[in-house]
C-alpha cells in the first residue's frame, strides 16, 4: 500500500485515513526499532488529536514510550527527535486542504524519514504486526519543556549581533499551531509583531493554509495600513515560510532562498541542494560564495543532508534546512532569521535583497487540479512530450523529479506530479516577462488539451 509521498504521509480523512490506518502506521513504525521513545506533536486540524491518539496507541502497543508535546509545530518532532535521541512524530497534513491529515517521521538524529524507511512502514502495513504482550507495552506522557528549550536555543541563533530600529513585522500564522512560538520570538529578536490568524482553528477558516501567492496578495492593502518592515506567513504546521512586502507584494521563494545563502554561506566551503523547481538567481549567488547548486527531488532534499555532510544549506520553496542549526525544514527558523537581518540593517526586507543583489526574474507556478486523479500520469506524460520543445531544443534535461528543460535563453520549465494532491504542477522562469507571459499561454492551451483528449477533467487552477 502507497502511503507516503512527496513529504510523509497526506489523506483525506476518513476515506483515506482514519483511526484503524493511523493505528496500524504506529506500530509499523514500532516495528522498525529505532527507538523506545517518541514524541509526538499535532496541528490544529479537527481530526489531528484523533489521529494523534491513534498513532500513540499503534507505537504503545509496538513497545514506545509515547511523549505527547501536543498541539506544536512540525519543527519541534525534528528538533526533539534529535536531542531526545528519539522518534519524532507530527501529525499534519502541512498546507493541504482542511479535510486531510497525515503523519510525519523522523529518526533518532532528526531526519524526516528516507524513501527505503518510509518503503519498510509501508510493508509492514501491508503484512500485520502483531502488538506486544500486555506486560511490554509502552507509556504515555505529555512533556511541556522542549517547547522552550527549542524556542531558547534558536533565539541564541538569531540573537542579532546589533540593534538598529524596531520594526512592525506582520505575522500570518494561518491559524495553525505557530501562535504561541514565531511572534515571541520575533518579539525577543527586537521587533514588534502583529499577528493575523493566530487563533488555532482546523477549520481554516480565513485563508487556505498554503501560503500561495493568490492567497496572500489580497491581503496587503491591509497590511499596508501599519507599514510593516517585511510580512511573514507561515502554513498551518509552521515548517513553510512566505514572504511579502506592502509594495512589492508576494516575493518569490527563490529569492528568499538565494537570501538564506547569502546570510548562511558565508565562509563556508560545501555544496547547496535545492529543489529541481529553483531558479538562476540561487546559482548567482552560490556562485558568489564559492559554492555549487545541486537539484534534487521536491521533498527529499533532507536525503541529500543525511548522505553527504558538506551541505551548507539544504533548501525548497517556502522551505529551509540550515544543518548547523538540524536537519529538519524549519519555517520559524527562517522568521527569526529575517527578523534578525531587518532589527540589524534597519532597513525594509526588500530593500535588504536589493542591495545584495538578490535579482527578481519574472517566474510562473501553476497547478492544475485534475480529476479523476487515475488520469495524472498519462497527462503527464501527454504534457512531458507537448512542452519539451516549447523554446526550441532545451540545452539541458533534469528527470530527478518531474521533468525540467533548460533552454539556451536561459528559460525554463518543470512539469511534475503533486506528491501531496491530485495535481499537475508546471513551473516556468525566465528573463523576459514578454517571453514568460508566451510561455504560460502555451502551457494553458497544452494542459488544456491534454485534460480533453484524456477525458479528464480540470477542478481547479491555482497560481503562485
Amino acid at each position: 500500500m502507497r502511503l507516503f509521498g512527496t513529504a510523509g504521509i497526506r489523506m483525506r480523512y476518513p476515506g483515506e485515513i482514519n483511526a484503524v490506518l493511523a493505528y496500524k502506521i504506529g506500530l509499523a513504525v514500532s516495528k522498525l526499532g529505532l527507538s523506545r521513545r517518541a514524541y509526538i506533536v499535532h496541528d490544529s486540524r479537527t481530526t489531528s488529536p484523533l489521529i494523534t491518539l491513534s498513532t500513540a496507541a499503534g507505537l504503545m502497543s509496538g513497545g514506545v514510550d509515547v511523549y505527547l508535546l501536543g498541539l506544536a509545530p512540525t519543527p519541534l518532532a525534528g528538533y526533539a527527535a534529535r536531542k531526545r535521541r528519539s522518534l519524532g512524530v507530527s501529525v499534519t497534513a502541512s498546507h493541504n486542504p482542511p479535510e486531510y491529515n497525515g503523519l510525519k517521521f523522523y529518526d533518532t538524529e532528526g531526519f524526516e524519514f528516507t524513501r527505503d524507511l518510509e518503503r519498510v512502514v509501508e510493508e509492514y502495513v501491508d503484512k500485520g504486526i502483531q502488538p506486544l504482550g500486555w506486560d511490554m507495552v509502552g507509556g504515555f506522557t505529555y512533556e511541556t519543556e522542549l517547547v522552550n528549550d527549542y524556542m531558547e536555543e534558536l533565539y541564541e541563533l538569531a540573537r542579532p549581533s546589533r540593534k538598529t530600529w524596531t520594526p512592525r513585522v506582520v505575522v500570518d500564522l494561518a491559524n495553525g499551531v505557530a501562535g504561541s512560538i514565531t511572534p515571541l520570538l520575533l518579539r525577543r529578536i527586537g521587533v514588534i509583531p502583529l499577528t493575523i490568524n493566530a487563533n488555532p482553528d482546523g477549520f481554516f477558516p480565513v485563508r487556505v493554509p498554503e501560503p500561495r501567492k493568490d492567497v496572500l496578495e489580497p491581503y496587503l492593502k491591509f497590511y499596508a495600513e501599519v507599514n510593516p518592515a517585511v510580512i511573514l506567513a507561515h502554513d498551518g504546521d509552521a515548517d513553510r515560510l512566505s514572504v511579502l512586502d506592502v509594495e512589492e507584494g508576494f516575493i518569490r521563494q527563490d529569492r528568499i532562498i538565494a537570501f538564506f545563502i547569502d546570510e548562511l554561506a558565508g565562509g563556508a566551503s560545501g555544496r547547496i541542494v535545492v529543489s529541481v523547481d529553483t531558479g538562476r538567481v540561487i546559482d548567482e549567488v552560490a556562485e558568489r560564495h564559492g559554492l555549487k547548486v545541486e537539484r534534487y527531488i521536491l521533498g527529499k532534499t533532507h536525503e541529500r543532508v543525511k548522505e553527504d555532510p558538506g551541505i551548507v544549506v539544504a533548501a525548497e520553496p517556502w522551505k529551509l534546512i540550515y544543518p548547523r542549526w538540524g536537519p529538519w525544514v524549519d519555517g520559524i527558523l527562517q522568521a527569526a532569521l529575517i527578523g534578525k537581518v531587518v532589527v540589524e540593517e534597519g532597513k525594509r526586507f526588500t530593500k535588504i535583497l536589493e542591495e545584495r543583489g538578490i535579482r527578481n526574474y519574472p517566474w510562473d507556478r501553476r497547478s492544475f487540479r485534475i480529476k479523476p486523479a487515475e488520469k495524472l500520469e498519462t497527462i503527464f506524460q501527454d504534457l512531458e512530450a507537448a512542452l519539451r520543445n516549447l523554446l526550441g531544443e532545451p540545452i539541458a534535461e533534469n528527470r530527478v523529479d518531474g521533468v525540467r528543460y533548460d533552454y539556451d535563453d536561459g528559460s525554463w520549465i518543470l512539469i511534475r506530479v503533486s506528491g501531496t494532491e491530485p495535481k499537475i504542477r508546471v513551473y516556468m522562469e525566465s528573463l523576459s516577462r514578454d517571453k514568460l507571459s508566451g510561455m504560460v499561454d502555451r502551457v494553458e492551451r497544452e494542459v488544456r488539451r491534454a485534460v480533453e483528449v484524456n477525458n479528464a477533467q480540470i477542478e481547479e487552477v491555482t497560481i503562485g
